[in-house]
Protein backbone atom coordinates (compact mmCIF):
# COMPACT_ATOMS: atom_id res chain seq x y z
CA UNK A 1 0.00 0.00 0.00
CA UNK A 2 2.54 2.15 0.89
CA UNK A 3 4.00 2.43 -2.62
CA UNK A 4 0.35 3.03 -4.30
CA UNK A 5 0.90 6.68 -5.32
CA UNK A 6 -1.98 9.97 -4.66
CA UNK A 7 -3.28 11.83 -7.41
CA UNK A 8 -3.17 15.39 -6.42
CA UNK A 9 -5.56 17.61 -8.18
CA UNK A 10 -6.58 21.58 -8.33
CA UNK A 11 -8.86 22.38 -10.79
CA UNK A 12 -8.91 25.91 -12.16
CA UNK A 13 -11.73 27.59 -14.18
CA UNK A 14 -9.67 26.42 -17.30
CA UNK A 15 -6.62 24.40 -16.05
CA UNK A 16 -5.86 21.44 -14.33
CA UNK A 17 -2.44 20.83 -12.28
CA UNK A 18 -2.00 17.42 -11.06
CA UNK A 19 0.96 15.46 -9.56
CA UNK A 20 1.11 11.84 -9.39
CA UNK A 21 2.82 10.87 -6.03
CA UNK A 22 4.16 8.47 -3.07
CA UNK A 23 3.66 10.13 0.49
CA UNK A 24 5.73 7.99 2.84
CA UNK A 25 8.78 9.28 0.32
CA UNK A 26 7.42 12.04 -1.45
CA UNK A 27 8.73 10.38 -4.74
CA UNK A 28 6.90 12.44 -7.68
CA UNK A 29 6.44 9.77 -10.15
CA UNK A 30 4.91 12.71 -12.87
CA UNK A 31 3.44 16.24 -12.85
CA UNK A 32 2.04 18.72 -15.04
CA UNK A 33 -0.65 21.32 -15.92
CA UNK A 34 -3.25 21.35 -18.78
CA UNK A 35 -4.24 24.68 -19.86
CA UNK A 36 -6.89 26.91 -22.15
CA UNK A 37 -9.99 24.72 -20.70
CA UNK A 38 -12.79 25.70 -22.32
CA UNK A 39 -11.16 27.85 -24.27
CA UNK A 40 -12.11 29.21 -27.88
CA UNK A 41 -9.61 27.13 -30.05
CA UNK A 42 -8.46 24.59 -27.42
CA UNK A 43 -8.51 20.68 -28.15
CA UNK A 44 -9.55 20.49 -24.15
CA UNK A 45 -13.46 20.94 -24.03
CA UNK A 46 -14.07 20.72 -20.24
CA UNK A 47 -12.43 19.17 -17.17
CA UNK A 48 -13.02 15.75 -18.36
CA UNK A 49 -11.35 15.69 -21.28
CA UNK A 50 -8.33 17.35 -19.31
CA UNK A 51 -8.35 14.66 -17.32
CA UNK A 52 -7.96 12.13 -20.40
CA UNK A 53 -5.61 14.29 -21.74
CA UNK A 54 -3.35 14.29 -18.47
CA UNK A 55 -4.11 10.55 -18.36
CA UNK A 56 -2.43 9.96 -22.23
CA UNK A 57 0.01 12.47 -21.76
CA UNK A 58 1.16 10.51 -18.26
CA UNK A 59 0.99 7.31 -20.39
CA UNK A 60 3.32 9.28 -23.19
CA UNK A 61 5.69 9.22 -20.13
CA UNK A 62 5.34 4.88 -19.25
CA UNK A 63 3.34 6.10 -16.06
CA UNK A 64 -0.33 4.15 -16.66
CA UNK A 65 -3.02 5.60 -14.55
CA UNK A 66 -4.96 2.41 -15.01
CA UNK A 67 -2.44 0.00 -13.92
CA UNK A 68 -0.96 1.81 -10.79
CA UNK A 69 -3.63 0.79 -8.46
CA UNK A 70 -4.00 4.73 -6.74
CA UNK A 71 -4.95 5.15 -3.13
CA UNK A 72 -6.64 8.14 -3.73
CA UNK A 73 -6.90 11.38 -5.57
CA UNK A 74 -6.55 14.43 -3.40
CA UNK A 75 -7.83 18.11 -4.59
CA UNK A 76 -7.13 20.65 -3.23
CA UNK A 77 -10.49 23.36 -1.92
CA UNK A 78 -9.68 26.73 -1.68
CA UNK A 79 -12.90 27.66 0.37
CA UNK A 80 -14.15 25.00 3.28
CA UNK A 81 -16.28 28.05 5.09
CA UNK A 82 -16.96 27.38 8.81
CA UNK A 83 -17.79 24.11 8.28
CA UNK A 84 -14.54 22.21 6.92
CA UNK A 85 -11.61 22.02 9.29
CA UNK A 86 -10.02 18.87 8.93
CA UNK A 87 -9.76 17.21 4.87
CA UNK A 88 -12.82 14.88 4.65
CA UNK A 89 -13.57 12.11 2.20
CA UNK A 90 -16.21 13.15 -0.58
CA UNK A 91 -19.31 12.42 -0.98
CA UNK A 92 -22.29 13.95 -3.13
CA UNK A 93 -23.08 15.83 0.28
CA UNK A 94 -20.02 17.24 1.05
CA UNK A 95 -20.32 18.02 -2.93
CA UNK A 96 -23.25 19.98 -2.07
CA UNK A 97 -22.02 21.85 0.64
CA UNK A 98 -18.35 23.01 -1.02
CA UNK A 99 -21.11 24.05 -3.94
CA UNK A 100 -22.85 26.03 -1.27
CA UNK A 101 -19.65 27.30 0.14
CA UNK A 102 -19.39 29.48 -3.53
CA UNK A 103 -20.27 32.85 -2.44
CA UNK A 104 -17.15 33.14 -0.62
CA UNK A 105 -14.85 31.58 -3.29
CA UNK A 106 -17.01 32.37 -6.62
CA UNK A 107 -13.44 31.85 -8.44
CA UNK A 108 -12.50 28.88 -7.03
CA UNK A 109 -14.98 26.61 -5.60
CA UNK A 110 -16.95 26.42 -8.62
CA UNK A 111 -14.36 25.15 -10.62
CA UNK A 112 -13.00 22.58 -7.80
CA UNK A 113 -16.11 20.93 -8.22
CA UNK A 114 -15.87 20.60 -11.61
CA UNK A 115 -12.97 18.89 -11.64
CA UNK A 116 -14.27 16.96 -8.79
CA UNK A 117 -17.04 15.50 -10.50
CA UNK A 118 -15.11 15.01 -13.31
CA UNK A 119 -12.47 13.03 -11.61
CA UNK A 120 -15.00 11.42 -9.74
CA UNK A 121 -16.36 10.04 -12.73
CA UNK A 122 -13.25 8.92 -13.71
CA UNK A 123 -11.47 7.39 -10.86
CA UNK A 124 -12.96 4.57 -8.79
CA UNK A 125 -10.99 5.31 -5.67
CA UNK A 126 -11.45 7.37 -2.24
CA UNK A 127 -11.78 11.15 -3.02
CA UNK A 128 -10.79 13.51 -0.21
CA UNK A 129 -10.60 17.30 -0.16
CA UNK A 130 -8.51 19.24 1.33
CA UNK A 131 -9.34 22.88 2.34
CA UNK A 132 -6.90 25.93 2.08
CA UNK A 133 -8.35 27.29 4.78
CA UNK A 134 -8.99 24.34 7.55
CA UNK A 135 -5.12 24.89 9.37
CA UNK A 136 -6.69 28.69 9.94
CA UNK A 137 -10.12 27.50 11.44
CA UNK A 138 -8.37 26.95 14.50
CA UNK A 139 -7.54 30.90 14.62
CA UNK A 140 -8.56 32.83 18.08
CA UNK A 141 -11.95 34.16 17.99
CA UNK A 142 -10.13 37.66 18.71
CA UNK A 143 -7.87 37.12 15.44
CA UNK A 144 -11.08 35.17 13.40
CA UNK A 145 -13.72 37.63 14.40
CA UNK A 146 -14.31 41.03 12.60
CA UNK A 147 -16.02 44.35 14.54
CA UNK A 148 -19.47 44.20 12.73
CA UNK A 149 -22.64 43.48 14.14
CA UNK A 150 -22.36 40.12 15.72
CA UNK A 151 -25.79 38.79 14.03
CA UNK A 152 -25.11 39.59 10.55
CA UNK A 153 -21.73 37.47 10.89
CA UNK A 154 -23.24 35.08 12.30
CA UNK A 155 -25.88 34.34 9.39
CA UNK A 156 -24.06 35.09 6.74
CA UNK A 157 -21.04 33.08 7.81
CA UNK A 158 -18.72 36.19 7.91
CA UNK A 159 -15.26 35.65 9.69
CA UNK A 160 -11.17 35.86 8.74
CA UNK A 161 -11.06 32.64 7.11
CA UNK A 162 -7.44 32.53 6.15
CA UNK A 163 -5.79 31.10 2.78
CA UNK A 164 -2.45 28.89 1.89
CA UNK A 165 -3.44 27.08 5.26
CA UNK A 166 -1.76 23.74 3.67
CA UNK A 167 0.93 25.76 2.91
CA UNK A 168 1.41 27.47 5.87
CA UNK A 169 0.97 24.52 8.32
CA UNK A 170 3.41 22.20 6.42
CA UNK A 171 6.16 25.28 5.81
CA UNK A 172 5.66 25.78 10.30
CA UNK A 173 6.10 21.53 10.19
CA UNK A 174 8.99 21.95 7.97
CA UNK A 175 10.87 24.86 9.52
CA UNK A 176 10.92 22.68 13.11
CA UNK A 177 12.02 19.88 10.94
CA UNK A 178 14.96 22.12 9.85
CA UNK A 179 16.28 23.19 13.41
CA UNK A 180 15.64 20.05 15.00
CA UNK A 181 12.84 21.25 17.33
CA UNK A 182 9.55 20.59 18.05
CA UNK A 183 6.88 23.06 16.59
CA UNK A 184 5.59 23.14 19.92
CA UNK A 185 8.68 25.42 21.08
CA UNK A 186 8.47 27.83 18.36
CA UNK A 187 7.17 30.87 18.00
CA UNK A 188 6.58 31.83 13.81
CA UNK A 189 6.31 34.32 11.29
CA UNK A 190 5.55 32.54 7.87
CA UNK A 191 5.42 34.72 4.41
CA UNK A 192 4.17 32.79 1.79
CA UNK A 193 5.00 35.28 -1.17
CA UNK A 194 4.04 34.15 -4.39
CA UNK A 195 1.68 36.04 -6.87
CA UNK A 196 -0.73 35.38 -4.07
CA UNK A 197 0.67 36.48 -0.68
CA UNK A 198 -0.17 36.05 3.01
CA UNK A 199 1.59 36.01 6.73
CA UNK A 200 0.80 33.86 9.45
CA UNK A 201 1.73 33.93 12.97
CA UNK A 202 2.08 30.76 14.85
CA UNK A 203 2.70 29.38 18.14
CA UNK A 204 3.24 26.07 18.92
CA UNK A 205 1.93 24.71 15.75
CA UNK A 206 -1.13 26.34 15.90
CA UNK A 207 -2.26 29.56 13.96
CA UNK A 208 -2.90 32.76 16.14
CA UNK A 209 -3.48 34.93 13.33
CA UNK A 210 -2.98 35.25 9.68
CA UNK A 211 -3.32 38.11 6.69
CA UNK A 212 -6.18 37.29 4.43
CA UNK A 213 -9.36 37.36 5.62
CA UNK A 214 -12.92 36.98 4.89
CA UNK A 215 -11.88 36.33 1.11
CA UNK A 216 -7.88 36.22 -0.51
CA UNK A 217 -7.71 39.96 -0.56
CA UNK A 218 -6.61 40.88 2.49
CA UNK A 219 -3.25 41.52 3.43
CA UNK A 220 -0.35 41.76 2.12
CA UNK A 221 0.25 43.40 -1.84
CA UNK A 222 0.23 41.12 -4.24
CA UNK A 223 0.69 40.36 -8.10
CA UNK A 224 -2.80 41.57 -9.20
CA UNK A 225 -4.69 42.35 -5.68
CA UNK A 226 -4.34 45.46 -3.51
CA UNK A 227 -4.30 44.21 -0.15
CA UNK A 228 -5.19 46.39 3.01
CA UNK A 229 -7.14 49.20 1.60
CA UNK A 230 -9.75 51.49 3.54
CA UNK A 231 -12.89 49.94 3.26
CA UNK A 232 -14.42 53.22 2.56
CA UNK A 233 -12.36 52.91 -0.34
CA UNK A 234 -15.15 50.83 -2.27
CA UNK A 235 -18.04 53.44 -1.23
CA UNK A 236 -15.51 56.24 -2.78
CA UNK A 237 -15.05 54.96 -6.47
CA UNK A 238 -18.82 53.90 -6.15
CA UNK A 239 -19.96 57.31 -5.38
CA UNK A 240 -16.81 59.40 -7.12
CA UNK A 241 -15.91 57.13 -10.43
CA UNK A 242 -18.98 55.82 -10.74
CA UNK A 243 -17.90 51.91 -10.32
CA UNK A 244 -20.05 49.03 -9.98
CA UNK A 245 -19.73 46.55 -6.59
CA UNK A 246 -18.20 44.11 -9.80
CA UNK A 247 -16.48 46.81 -11.29
CA UNK A 248 -14.66 47.70 -7.84
CA UNK A 249 -13.84 43.82 -7.15
CA UNK A 250 -12.47 43.62 -10.66
CA UNK A 251 -10.51 46.46 -10.02
CA UNK A 252 -8.85 45.03 -6.48
CA UNK A 253 -8.51 41.78 -7.27
CA UNK A 254 -7.01 41.50 -11.09
CA UNK A 255 -5.92 45.43 -12.15
CA UNK A 256 -4.49 46.46 -8.56
CA UNK A 257 -1.31 44.81 -6.24
CA UNK A 258 1.87 45.07 -7.92
CA UNK A 259 0.72 45.30 -11.81
CA UNK A 260 -1.63 48.20 -10.73
CA UNK A 261 1.24 50.14 -9.29
CA UNK A 262 4.27 49.54 -11.76
CA UNK A 263 2.59 47.95 -14.97
CA UNK A 264 3.97 44.04 -14.55
CA UNK A 265 2.76 41.18 -11.91
CA UNK A 266 5.48 39.06 -12.52
CA UNK A 267 8.29 39.95 -9.71
CA UNK A 268 11.26 39.10 -11.64
CA UNK A 269 10.30 41.67 -14.12
CA UNK A 270 9.65 43.85 -11.48
CA UNK A 271 13.19 43.62 -9.87
CA UNK A 272 14.79 43.94 -13.45
CA UNK A 273 13.32 47.25 -13.80
CA UNK A 274 14.35 48.14 -10.36
CA UNK A 275 17.73 47.02 -11.52
CA UNK A 276 17.37 49.20 -14.22
CA UNK A 277 16.14 52.52 -11.90
CA UNK A 278 12.69 52.44 -12.83
CA UNK A 279 10.54 54.92 -10.54
CA UNK A 280 7.12 53.25 -10.85
CA UNK A 281 9.10 49.61 -10.01
CA UNK A 282 10.59 51.62 -6.89
CA UNK A 283 7.69 52.42 -5.30
CA UNK A 284 5.93 49.33 -6.17
CA UNK A 285 8.64 47.33 -4.68
CA UNK A 286 8.86 49.66 -1.33
CA UNK A 287 5.10 49.82 -0.88
CA UNK A 288 5.44 45.50 -0.94
CA UNK A 289 8.35 45.53 1.33
CA UNK A 290 6.41 48.66 3.86
CA UNK A 291 3.31 46.33 3.81
CA UNK A 292 5.64 42.90 5.18
CA UNK A 293 7.00 44.51 7.53
CA UNK A 294 4.10 45.79 9.11
CA UNK A 295 3.22 42.37 9.54
CA UNK A 296 6.16 40.44 10.39
CA UNK A 297 6.09 43.47 13.34
CA UNK A 298 2.66 43.20 14.32
CA UNK A 299 2.88 39.61 14.41
CA UNK A 300 6.17 39.41 16.45
CA UNK A 301 3.60 41.21 19.20
CA UNK A 302 0.80 39.13 19.18
CA UNK A 303 3.47 35.85 19.23
CA UNK A 304 5.22 38.39 22.59
CA UNK A 305 8.51 37.57 20.65
CA UNK A 306 9.94 35.40 18.12
CA UNK A 307 11.67 32.87 17.12
CA UNK A 308 11.59 31.56 13.80
CA UNK A 309 10.87 33.92 10.62
CA UNK A 310 10.02 32.25 7.48
CA UNK A 311 10.08 33.14 3.89
CA UNK A 312 8.33 30.48 1.25
CA UNK A 313 6.77 30.11 -2.12
CA UNK A 314 8.16 31.76 -4.90
CA UNK A 315 9.22 35.11 -4.24
CA UNK A 316 9.94 33.89 -1.03
CA UNK A 317 12.37 31.40 -1.76
CA UNK A 318 14.24 32.98 -4.61
CA UNK A 319 14.24 36.65 -4.58
CA UNK A 320 17.32 37.68 -2.39
CA UNK A 321 16.40 41.24 -3.00
CA UNK A 322 12.85 40.72 -0.93
CA UNK A 323 14.65 38.79 1.60
CA UNK A 324 17.25 41.22 2.08
CA UNK A 325 14.72 44.41 1.92
CA UNK A 326 12.26 42.86 4.59
CA UNK A 327 14.76 42.14 7.37
CA UNK A 328 16.60 45.48 6.89
CA UNK A 329 17.08 47.61 9.60
CA UNK A 330 15.30 44.68 12.15
CA UNK A 331 18.45 44.09 13.98
CA UNK A 332 16.99 45.67 17.28
CA UNK A 333 14.28 42.95 17.11
CA UNK A 334 16.74 40.25 16.42
CA UNK A 335 16.60 39.68 12.74
CA UNK A 336 19.14 39.60 10.43
CA UNK A 337 20.38 37.80 7.16
CA UNK A 338 23.98 36.95 6.30
CA UNK A 339 24.49 38.59 3.37
CA UNK A 340 26.39 35.39 1.73
CA UNK A 341 24.10 33.13 3.23
CA UNK A 342 20.86 34.85 1.52
CA UNK A 343 22.79 35.46 -1.55
CA UNK A 344 23.02 31.20 -2.15
CA UNK A 345 20.90 29.51 -4.18
CA UNK A 346 19.51 26.62 -3.28
CA UNK A 347 16.43 24.59 -3.40
CA UNK A 348 16.30 23.13 -0.14
CA UNK A 349 15.61 24.38 3.05
CA UNK A 350 18.02 26.46 5.00
CA UNK A 351 18.96 28.84 7.45
CA UNK A 352 20.64 32.28 6.48
CA UNK A 353 20.53 34.12 9.74
CA UNK A 354 24.01 34.38 10.95
CA UNK A 355 25.20 31.79 13.76
CA UNK A 356 23.79 32.88 16.95
CA UNK A 357 20.84 34.79 15.65
CA UNK A 358 18.07 35.72 18.40
CA UNK A 359 15.51 35.37 15.93
CA UNK A 360 16.64 32.55 13.47
CA UNK A 361 15.86 33.54 9.41
CA UNK A 362 15.04 30.65 6.77
CA UNK A 363 13.87 29.80 3.58
CA UNK A 364 11.67 26.91 3.82
CA UNK A 365 10.20 25.55 -0.23
CA UNK A 366 6.57 24.97 0.48
CA UNK A 367 5.12 21.67 -1.25
CA UNK A 368 1.38 21.93 -1.09
CA UNK A 369 1.03 18.62 -3.51
CA UNK A 370 3.22 16.69 -0.84
CA UNK A 371 1.27 18.02 2.06
CA UNK A 372 -2.31 17.46 -0.17
CA UNK A 373 -1.45 13.72 -0.42
CA UNK A 374 -0.41 13.02 3.37
CA UNK A 375 -3.39 14.37 4.61
CA UNK A 376 -5.35 12.25 1.83
CA UNK A 377 -3.11 9.03 2.98
CA UNK A 378 -4.03 9.55 6.06
CA UNK A 379 -7.64 9.87 5.96
CA UNK A 380 -8.07 7.18 3.48
CA UNK A 381 -5.76 4.75 5.62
Amino acid sequence: MTEHPVLVLNAGSSSLKYQLLVPESGDVRAGGVIERIGESGSDVADHAAALEAMTERLRSDDVDLDELQLRAVGHRVVHGGPDFSEPVLIDDAVLDRVRDLSSLAPLHNPAAITGIEAARDRFDVPHVAVFDTAFFSALPPQASTYAVPRDLAEKHAIRRYGFHGTSHEYVSQAAADLLGRPTSDLRQVILHLGNGCSASAVRGGRPVDTSMGLTPLQGLVMGTRSGDVDPGLHAYLAREVGLSLDEIDTLLNKKSGVLGLSGVNDFRELEDRLEAGDAAARLAFDVVVHRLKHYVGAYLAILGGLDVLVFTAGIGENSTTVRAAVTEGLGELGITVDPARNAARSKQARVISPDGSRVVVAVVPTNEELAIARQTADLVG
